[in-house]
């Protein structure tokens, strides 16, 4: 049997576990916010090449349906292209699932995004799931791998 200053270090340490892993998964799906409100607003002050270091590992590898891209050395130029093909665009994102193992998280979440055309063009929305690896860095949690999986798409795509 423990003794009740055994059990009550244990319950401690569990509890520091607990907070610990709560904390995380917090950092975590704040940084996937991050991300997701920078996909509408990053270039609102005109072309920021430097956003990308506050949500992205150096050796960052990106697949969407648009292309793909490994680094932070042009990443934000691969963002900036895609996104100036419309007048504006609003991404909503939810569910959010993080599975943490230690400096290291894989995650997944769902995304629906609006993209305004310029001139009378229909909306062009898009529905679907992100998932990848998040890790713990110096600087906080950042994304290591990124993919963008689409289920459905309304309107016509960029030209």
């Amino acid at each position: 049997m423990l003794s009740s200053t055994t059990a009550a270090g244990a319950e401690e340490t569990a509890l520091r576990d607990q907070v610990r892993m709560l904390a995380d998964r917090s950092e975590i799906t704040a940084l996937l916010d991050r991300y997701v409100v920078l996909l509408d607003t990053q270039d609102e002050n005109g072309f920021d090449e430097t956003w990308p270091r506050r949500i992205f590992t150096e050796d960052v590898r990106l697949v969407f349906p648009i292309g793909e891209h490994h680094g932070l050395d042009g990443l934000s130029e691969f963002h900036y292209r895609a996104k100036r093909k419309f007048v504006r665009t609003h991404h909503l994102a939810s569910n959010y699932l993080v599975d943490l193992d230690g400096d290291r998280a894989a995650f997944r979440f769902q995304m629906i995004s609006t993209h305004v055309h310029p001139g009378e063009k229909p909306l062009f929305e898009v529905g679907g799931h992100y998932e990848g690896e998040a890790v713990r860095t110096g600087e906080g949690w950042r994304i290591r791998r990124w993919t963008y999986h689409v289920a459905w798409s309304t309107g016509p795509g960029p030209s």
